[in-house]
């Protein structure tokens, strides 16, 4: 049984066995050849809220012929007390998979040992395995192979999204850097445990200069709200703008997740100058998906 819980336990052959079906599933999209999740109701679980994420899942699961099921933490047991567990061996019984967005990665795998289902973790506060897979497909549709490539990722370094990309990058072969204050970057136990060559500095223009891909998310991620004006404080100045593309590879790609706060993290006017990678990124949620759910069931 396959699960998507991290791209840290997920096998490189993995990874690229997604993004080439993620490819197919673009290019061929309305017309698949076969429909993997016939006949098959899948639990979309999600304790945090979510725009890219839910309409992904929701309209991939439907596309590949299966049928989506919505549960609202807040609106099952789960949301009153009842143990993952419990919750798992219930929902493990009568749905065919489940896609769990939640605050802990325990609570994602938990999950996945007891419903026996296969599971895929759509963002938990240590990893988001899903953005970055739709993300590396982007940057091969725009700039070819991962490998030898050089991404920064600029503000919280220390969030689920550069956590993913660390692990990425010593599985593909790419240069990951992380440029944010000392405080939001990875720890270096994290940076051990992934392996592969990753830079870390404070050292914002550093960290851009000859960069294929400069790549931003919110300061302030869900969950953290309670640090917001701290955070705020901390990472002000470290924001993707018009000087800062100008330091990176001609050509460079600026990507952000999204949701995007403006004059935050990224400028306005830099944001609407790659809003066409930006929107790209967004569309390529829903064949990565695609790609990950086909790859879970066959």
């Amino acid at each position: 049984m396959k699960h998507l819980l991290s791209i840290e336990k997920l096998a490189r052959s993995d990874m690229e066995k997604i993004l080439a079906d993620a490819t197919v599933m673009k290019r061929e999209r309305g017309r698949h050849a076969t429909q993997p999740l016939a006949g098959q109701t899948w639990a979309l679980i999600f304790s945090k809220s979510s725009t890219r994420t839910r309409v992904s899942f929701e309209v991939g699961v439907a596309e590949l012929s299966g049928r989506p099921m919505f549960l609202s933490a807040a609106d099952i047991q789960l949301g009153r007390g009842e143990p993952i567990k419990d919750t798992a061996r219930v929902l493990g019984r009568m749905v065919h998979g489940a896609v769990f967005r939640t605050f802990a990665q325990t609570d994602v795998e938990e999950f996945a040992r007891y419903a026996n289902i296969p599971t895929i973790n759509a963002l938990t506060d240590e990893e988001h395995p899903c953005q970055i897979l739709a993300d590396i497909l982007t940057i091969e549709e725009k700039r070819g192979p991962m490998a030898g490539q050089v991404v920064t990722f600029i503000g919280d370094g220390a969030c689920n999204v550069p956590t993913s990309w660390i692990f990425a990058a010593a599985k593909l072969g790419f240069e990951p850097r992380i440029a944010a204050p000392k405080k939001f970057q990875p720890t270096t136990a994290l940076l051990k445990r992934a392996g592969g060559k990753v830079i870390c500095t404070a050292d914002l223009k550093a960290g851009a200069r000859g960069a294929d891909v400069l790549y931003t998310d919110v300061w302030v991620s869900m969950g953290k709200e309670a640090e917001s004006s701290a955070r705020l404080k901390a990472l002000k100045g470290y924001q993707i703008n018009q000087s800062l593309v100008k330091l990176a590879r001609l050509g460079a790609l600026v990507m952000h997740c999204l949701p995007a706060y403006r004059g935050k993290e990224i400028d306005d006017a830099t944001f609407e100058a790659n809003a066409q990678t930006i929107f790209d990124q967004a569309e390529n949620r829903l064949h990565a998906q695609k790609a990950i759910l086909n790859w879970a069931v066959s």
